[in-house]
């Protein structure tokens, strides 16, 4: 708050609040202390706090809704001077440390990011990049790497496809370039991109990706908006899973937001707007447990007539996770697992011979995507993973011959 103060006296035109509602912690400060301490001076914003109130009331409701995705803080912290998160990288990557069981592990990850804050030349952070550093942070804390352990010669390290991109200049470079050493490490002989990245792109024909959208979208009935290709152009893998998400649950944005997250109460009932004129009102009358199928039997009343369904109990299929053996430290013969997280694709079967940096095969977890690559040359003996498995750091992946 007081930053912003001060940026007004010197001139600025534009700060960036929010409101009241949703302001501090690691939101932006509160527009309503903005504009009552303008008040009076010479850079009077021509608000008044009873005309942002009925919006921060609204957003103070829809809060509560979200209130399970925010930032397990209660208070502001000088902490943030230390690790330099920006306030949004900061909820988010708390958020993939909860999701990839490293949330005990909090501090390390803070300490880690300074690290390589500074390993990457100390760079200018914002959604993107912040979120690369935020990247490397947590893989070397699931690794239990440090930023030392990057430089080390000889050590061969499948570095997140992010960290990999960003060194190959995919987003452009900071003032002074990336640390010469830093950069030739993590692109293992890789080019990186000259001048601009955007100067790179190739021109795209946008009826024939459209095209294209539409054939991965497998939705005939789905008409490619110019926002699906938008998406599609910027970020098909995103896309294509919202399309197969979309394929079977249907348009779920029709959802109220607390029924979407929470579910409807017992004897809860809403009405869903599917179509103009159309609406559907539907009534939980009831559930029980079938503890031999594993399953939930849900009663409905759809518009008065009665829907029972059956659906797996939340946490059965984790339950059913089998137990994967460990990589042996040192082994050379067995690629583990850096990070926990869901097998995205396998690109070696058993019998193929490798060379050293061929790529075995990625594990995505929370937006992160890291690809594993064979730290020598050999044959590969065993494929232990599919796409789709989920796997715990050091999970043995792949044995070689």
């Amino acid at each position: 708050m007081a930053s912003v103060l001060a940026a007004a006296e010197a001139g600025a035109d534009a700060v960036d609040g929010a409101m009241d509602a949703m302001s501090g912690l690691t939101s932006q400060p509160s527009l309503g202390t903005i504009i009552a301490g303008l008040a009076h001076t010479g850079r009077d914003t021509g608000l008044t706090p009873a005309r942002i109130e009925p919006f921060s009331r609204y957003w103070e409701g829809v809060r509560r809704y979200y209130a399970p995705f925010e930032a397990d803080i209660r208070s502001g912290t000088s902490d943030v001077y230390r690790h330099e998160m920006p306030g949004g990288q900061y909820t988010n990557l708390r958020e993939q440390a909860r999701a990839m069981g490293l949330d005990s592990r909090w501090d390390e990850i803070a300490r880690s990011y300074a690290e390589v804050n500074q390993l990457f030349g100390d760079i200018v952070k914002v959604t993107p990049s912040s979120k690369v550093v935020g990247d490397m942070a947590i893989f070397l804390v699931a690794g239990n790497l440090t930023a030392a352990d990057v430089m080390e010669p000889g050590r061969e390290i499948s570095f997140p496809d992010s960290v990999v991109s960003f060194m190959r200049g995919d987003l452009g470079y900071p003032a002074d370039g990336f640390p010469a050493g830093v950069q030739q490490r993590i692109l293992k002989g890789a080019r990186a991109v000259e001048g601009r990245a955007g100067a790179h792109i190739p021109a795209v024909d946008l009826e024939a990706e459209r095209a294209r959208a539409a054939k991965a979208a497998k939705a005939a009935d789905h008409r490619i908006s110019d926002a699906d290709l938008a998406s599609w152009l910027m970020y098909p893998k995103v896309f294509t899973e919202y399309m197969a998400h979309r394929r079977q649950y249907g348009d779920v944005s029709a959802l109220p937001t607390p029924v979407f997250f929470y579910g409807l109460p017992e004897q809860g009932e809403m009405a869903v707007d599917i179509d103009q004129g159309k609406t559907l009102v539907v009534r939980l009358l009831g559930q029980a447990e079938d503890k031999d199928s594993g399953e939930t039997r849900l009663f409905f009343e759809l518009n008065g007539q009665p829907r029972p369904v059956r659906i797996p109990r939340a946490g059965q299929e984790g339950a059913q996770r089998k137990a994967r053996a460990q990589a042996q430290e040192g082994n050379p013969l067995h690629v583990g697992a850096p990070m926990p997280g869901a097998v995205a694709a396998v690109a070696v079967k058993p019998g193929q011979k490798v060379t050293r940096g061929s790529p075995l095969l990625s594990i995505e977890a929370m937006k992160m995507e890291n690809a594993v690559s064979a730290e020598r040359d050999g044959t590969v003996a065993k494929v232990l993973v599919a796409p789709g498995d989920r796997v715990e750091a050091k999970d043995l992946l792949i044995e070689f011959a």
